[in-house]
């Protein structure tokens, strides 16, 4: 059984796991922007049945309660060699840190790129894994995300650090 998903109850909604061989290649919400259709995750597997699933989901369920700050999962994201310069670029944002599309941009050597790096981004399918939720617009506002824009500040309130959150009016 190569590829197979699992799909996890989160306080974010459901999410769909899709594992190929020995590493993570999908996550999912149930109204993903880009979400492939629902036979290219294989077939569905339990956790008790699938030991690589099993540590992504609870590894995710910790994230999402605050107790972790990274991952430590095989992933193997499907994409072009942009994509993948964009995806390393977005992995090595640390937790409760953000940048923006221009910034990346310039990374990869053009901040003409800048819509390009959106369209990358917007692309990710192990969003979360990869933090995509990091990548904010050049004012700091919160644009596009694949799971949707309140996610992506719930996600962004998760990681927000405890002395930024004490000085916030809201």
């Amino acid at each position: 059984m190569s590829t197979r998903h699992i799909v996890a109850g989160t306080r974010l909604g459901p999410v769909t796991l899709v594992a190929r061989g020995g590493t993570i290649a999908g996550l999912y919400f149930r109204h993903h922007v880009r979400r492939p259709p629902q036979e290219a995750f294989g077939p569905e597997v339990t956790d008790s049945t699938d030991a690589l699933l099993n540590e992504a989901v609870r590894q995710l369920g910790d994230y999402l309660a605050g107790r972790r700050r990274q991952f430590g999962l095989p992933l193997a994201a499907e994409g072009d060699a942009f994509q993948h310069a964009v995806w390393d670029i977005v992995k090595a944002v640390q937790c409760g840190d953000t940048t923006t599309y221009g910034r990346i941009a310039e990374q990869v050597g053009d901040r003409r790129l800048a819509q390009r790096v959106g369209r990358a981004v917007g692309a990710n399918p192990l969003c979360i894994f990869v933090p995509c939720h990091r990548v904010v617009g050049a004012d700091g506002s919160l644009t596009g995300y694949a799971g949707g824009l309140k996610r992506k500040q719930a996600l962004l309130e998760i990681e927000e650090p405890s002395a930024a959150r004490a000085g916030r009016l809201f």
